[in-house]
């Protein structure tokens, strides 16, 4: 043992300054936890309002790479100072024994008093703790920013070399953690359950085409734009929709689109006289759109262009169908039209638990009401949905299992799906991978 050690390190001292780098070492992991679990929302409220630091703080957010960094690397060297100042100290007290003794006290030290206590501490209560150690975080990341400017340096070139696709961007984080806290947000009440599902629609429209939601075009009402004026007058006044598609040869060839607004007033300017109408000037030209388009940029097209009413089409320029701004309202809001006791159309519960779906109805209003999980790329109507995943056109009284649910077929026309009964799927009673015969045997 060198003599001249305990002048350096004697065990009071060597106590104390080990007691004072625990405590820096503490309120460096305190301010780690608290500023990555602030609410970056509720810090924007207080900043807003006038909160200085709560503005110093969006700065570091907003900084956070190179703020963790100088944080974790002021943690790191006050850790493995103290870890020096212990071996020494007991190395001097217990000779070569006391390198066991300096790591065994100082893995429990830090563990205990300089990670997790503090670290709980800091996520609690993190806005708090945030906001009120922000002038020193923030003056230990201005003192060691160019360190750790020089380290993000050289971890950043590291990780480029292992790289093989890029890293997601700040707005798709974003996006996801968006709607983790709206997957949080849970409660029996009905009202949160509604607000959740509007939350995730919002974010769903740039990924949810029209194509997806639109009227279907063998559910489209339109008219013939050659035939009698006053037949075409009692059909649209008959019809619940106020803008009706005109044809002319065939119900594919869109030529135009009638308001019942706009025919009301020629009426009035015609007398009255409906033989009087000319069905071509009333009606504005229709608008066409591909059946791609994402309900975000629809909806932005919608605003732009003063419109409700757009026709679909594929990329052929043949008719698909009919989308509105109801329609993308509906997607966010639920169906605005008049309720009844089930809100899906076309969907009708039970008494045995299982419900009877028509074909056309859309995968996405089936998951919005009874929280599915069913995919809607590969289709957007359970019909669809059913023939994608049988990879073939199933009979009657046919049944398929997948995605946890049981599909039978109870009504078709021609090649298409009509009618399904859907259940849950009890694995006792049905192979998973099996479907029935058209007499309903398990098979």
């Amino acid at each position: 043992m060198d003599p001249s050690f305990d002048i350096i390190f004697p065990l009071p001292i060597a106590t104390a300054v080990i007691l004072a780098l625990l405590a820096v070492s503490a309120f460096y992991s305190v301010a780690e936890t608290a500023l990555t679990s602030s609410s970056r929302g509720r810090l924007t409220t207080l900043a807003n309002h006038g909160n200085a630091r709560a503005r110093r703080v969006l700065r570091l957010r907003d900084q956070q790479e190179e703020a963790l960094a100088a944080i974790l690397l002021g943690n790191n060297l006050v850790n493995m100072v103290a870890s020096s100042v212990a071996t020494g100290a007991l190395i001097q007290a217990f000779g070569d024994a006391g390198v066991a003794y300096a790591a065994v006290v100082m893995t429990i030290l830090v563990v205990l008093f300089g990670e997790v206590l503090p670290k709980t501490v800091g996520l609690i209560n993190a806005d708090r703790v945030i906001l009120t150690i922000e002038p020193a975080v923030s003056a230990s990341v201005y003192a060691l920013g160019p360190l750790s400017r020089a380290v993000n340096w050289i971890v950043g070139h590291v990780i480029a070399l292992f790289r093989r696709r890029p890293l997601e961007s700040e707005h798709v984080r974003a996006a996801e953690e968006l709607r983790g806290a709206i997957e949080l947000h849970a409660a029996p009440e009905a009202s949160v359950k509604q607000e959740r599902e509007m939350l995730r629609s919002i974010l769903d429209l740039a990924n949810v085409t029209v194509g997806q939601i639109m009227v279907h075009r063998n559910q489209v009402v339109a008219l013939d734009i050659d035939q009698d004026p006053g037949k075409v007058l009692e059909l649209a006044l008959s019809s619940p929709h106020t803008r009706i598609p005109l044809y002319r040869g065939g119900s594919e060839n869109i030529v135009g689109v009638l308001h019942a607004k706009a025919m009301l007033q020629a009426l009035r300017s015609a007398g009255g006289r409906p033989e009087k109408l000319v069905l071509s000037q009333i009606a504005t030209r229709p608008w066409f759109i591909p059946d791609t388009t994402t309900l975000l940029d629809q909806l932005q097209a919608f605003r732009r262009r003063r419109e409700h009413f757009a026709v679909v089409v594929d990329e052929y320029g043949a008719l698909l169908g009919i989308v509105t701004l109801e329609d993308i309202l509906e997607e966010i809001v639920g169906d605005i039209a008049e309720r009844h006791e089930f809100q899906v159309p076309g969907v009708r519960p039970q008494p045995d638990g299982s419900w009877l779906v028509d074909g056309t109805v859309t995968i996405r209003d089936l998951n919005r009401e009874l929280d599915w999980r069913l995919p809607d790329e590969p289709a957007a109507t359970i019909a669809g949905l059913v023939l994608h995943e049988s990879r073939v056109i199933p009979d009657i009284g046919q049944v398929f299992v997948f995605h946890g649910l049981r599909f039978e077929v109870l009504r078709r026309k021609r090649n298409q799906i009509v009618l399904l009964r859907i259940s849950r799927f009890e694995p006792a009673a049905t192979d998973r991978s099996a479907a029935t015969s058209p007499a309903g045997a398990s098979s």
